[in-house]
């Protein structure tokens, strides 16, 4: 037997319905022989279709799809004569860029949440989430509490966080908390911002500045006015909490008729976002401004960005007694490691009623551009190995061999003899 490099079929469909043309056979070493059909026989029709399922995580694999009816049989055996001679449905090889993702474990919510806490606990500046300053006050603690936000809320500019003695204690926007007693005399970076605060509230009679000055303090207090605080023209720790933005109330810690101590409330950003716990092996998957897509539990899939990657954490803890930097208490701490990462959904509206959700978020994890790419579906199993596709001419099929390449986006990148942008291929219905 003579083996061939040939690794086509052609096929016709006659009137009558039977097949006429090549068959081919494989000999032992993988070779194809081709084997001319009986006259008045009809061509066979055997083999199946079988599945192919690529999953691009950590390993991207790959099982069998069927072999097309008849395209692989051996001679001489009768065939279905109402079997198609040709697919069912077709497509055409694309020219695309295909990107493949690693998929991880997410939470849907409003990120990390940052404690409000009462001046007696606190005294100066209290970082809070990602960056954002959020402060108490005062030199010392006094009071009853006499009314909270609830669980969900959300706080802007102006508005009550709490109110301690029926005193409201209002959220400012700024990076600068109120650190220091503010009067007239007083500049600086603090001042600029309470005034900045002030006159988009709506007060009026001093400049935009750095400067505390005269007309500053009759300003602040037609604010203590509306506050109900008594009117000093004086600003302490502890009359505002100073924030990036608005807020929204996690939970509080104190109830109405609480001395006024310890944390007051717990709260977050306005906006919903996702968070991983990224393994640092994988760390190099997320880049600033980098982007990924969001699958809810309902299989709907969204587009997000990185919005922020934070410091490198371990579960582990390798410092405890008795470890050494060669201990491996020190590796499992390595291999525990996770980096955190934070992305925000391009379009939020899609989110529509969920607060909070366990989510599967894809990183992009290679990009290959200008390639050419069929539906994985369109693949067919050679008998002794690899995969061809179903290209269609008219009203003949052949089975060309074909490389794969990457996988990505429910494609497969194909190349091979006779294979261009806009080949007509096979697919099933």
């Amino acid at each position: 037997m003579t083996s061939q490099d040939e690794r086509t079929v052609e096929r016709t469909a006659a009137g009558d319905g039977t097949v006429t043309g090549d068959t081919v056979s494989f000999d032992g070493g993988g070779g194809v022989v081709a084997q001319p059909s009986p006259v008045g026989t009809r061509g066979p029709r055997r083999g199946m279709r079988i599945a192919l399922i690529a999953a691009c995580a950590l390993v991207i694999a790959v099982a069998a799809v069927g072999a097309a009816a008849g395209a692989f049989g051996g001679g001489g055996r009768q065939a279905d004569a109402s079997a198609p001679s040709a697919p069912p449905a077709t497509t055409k090889v694309q020219r695309t860029t295909l990107t493949s993702s690693q998929a991880m474990d997410g939470q849907l919510g409003y990120g990390d949440t940052a404690a409000v806490r009462a001046p007696s606990a606190l005294g100066s500046a209290q970082s809070g989430q990602s960056g954002q300053s959020a402060q108490g006050g005062g030199a010392a603690s006094s009071g009853i509490v006499t009314w909270m936000p609830s669980a969900g809320a959300t706080i802007t500019r102006g508005k009550p966080v709490y109110k301690v003695d029926q005193r409201s204690v209002p959220l400012l926007y700024g990076s600068v908390p109120l650190y220091r007693t503010l009067s007239p005399g007083s500049s600086g970076e603090d001042v600029k911002m309470l005034e900045q605060n002030l006159h988009v509230l709506g007060y009026r009679g001093f400049t935009v500045d750095d400067a505390y000055d005269s007309g500053t303090a009759a300003a602040v207090e037609k604010w203590q006015e509306d506050c109900g605080r008594s009117k000093t023209g004086e600003v302490r720790v502890g009359d505002a909490v100073v924030a990036s933005g608005p807020r929204r109330v996690a939970r509080a810690e104190l109830a109405m008729g609480d001395p006024l101590s310890g944390d007051v409330l717990a709260w977050t950003g306005t906006e919903r976002v996702v968070s991983v716990d990224l393994p640092v092996q994988y760390a190099q998957l997320a880049k600033t401004g980098g982007n990924a897509t969001v699958t809810l539990p309902d299989s709907t899939t969204l587009d997000a960005v990185v919005t922020d990657i934070g410091t490198p954490t371990s579960s582990s803890d390798s410092s405890v007694s008795g470890s050494s930097p060669r201990d491996s208490s020190d590796a499992t701490s390595h291999s525990n490691a996770t980096v955190p990462v934070e992305l925000k959904i391009k379009d939020a509206g899609k989110l529509g009623s969920y607060q909070a959700a366990s989510v599967s978020v894809g990183f992009a994890a290679e990009t290959r551009e200008n390639v050419l790419a069929v539906p994985v579906d369109a693949l067919f199993a050679l008998p002794h190995g690899g995969y061809a596709v179903e290209a269609v001419t008219g009203s003949k099929t052949e089975y060309r061999r074909v490389e794969l390449g990457m996988f990505g986006n429910g494609m497969v990148e194909i190349s091979g003899a006779g294979i261009t942008a806009g080949t007509v291929v096979g697919v099933p219905q």
